[in-house]
């Protein structure tokens, strides 16, 4: 019996990371997703971490400040966590033509690589991620939404050697 229920939990385990969005998938609106004008100048953003069992585990408050030079968008986001730690990432994102995008950070692992889409951006990359008991090295798949000229709604599913670990839900604010 015991056996069965693994198997069940190994199965709900694998299908979700199935369950994941597509950039190929119907537009919910005929927004045009621009990072440039969103993320240039101040956006806060507000998210949370969930275990792939649904526990949310931490909760952070992020200012983020945003430069255009005319070829590279400069974010630099402080972050504050629930129990009141802080960090700070400074991301340079690169255009590339077609709506592809590159990006680096200090701790992620060779380049991010981006896709926009209509109302849509999806973004991977692997990162050594700073916790409290030390790094850990993760992949993120971050799913980007268009919801008003003021508001983006970010997904990013966690993983390690390709199990999941969670997820990550951020609200952005454009101020």
């Amino acid at each position: 019996m015991l056996r069965f229920f693994q198997m069940v939990l190994i199965s709900l385990v694998l299908a979700g990371c199935a369950i994941k969005p597509s950039i190929d998938d119907p537009k919910l609106s005929d927004r045009e997703l621009d990072l440039v004008e969103f993320f240039e100048g101040r956006t806060t953003a507000h998210g949370q971490f969930q275990d792939v069992l649904g526990n949310v585990s931490r909760r952070f408050e992020v200012d983020i400040k945003g430069s255009w030079n005319g070829s590279e968008l400069v974010l630099v986001e402080d972050f504050v966590y629930s129990d009141n730690t802080t960090e700070q990432r400074i991301w340079t994102l690169t255009p590339k033509g077609d709506g592809a995008w590159t990006g680096t950070a200090a701790g992620v692992i060779g380049e991010a690589t981006g896709q926009i889409k209509g109302d849509m951006f999806y973004w991977t990359y692997t990162i050594d991620l700073p916790l409290p008991d030390g790094p850990m090295r993760v992949t993120f798949d971050d799913y980007m939404w268009s919801l008003s000229d003021k508001r983006v709604l970010n997904i990013a599913y966690m993983s390690k050697y390709g199990f999941p670990l969670g997820q990550v839900t951020i609200f952005f604010e454009k101020e």
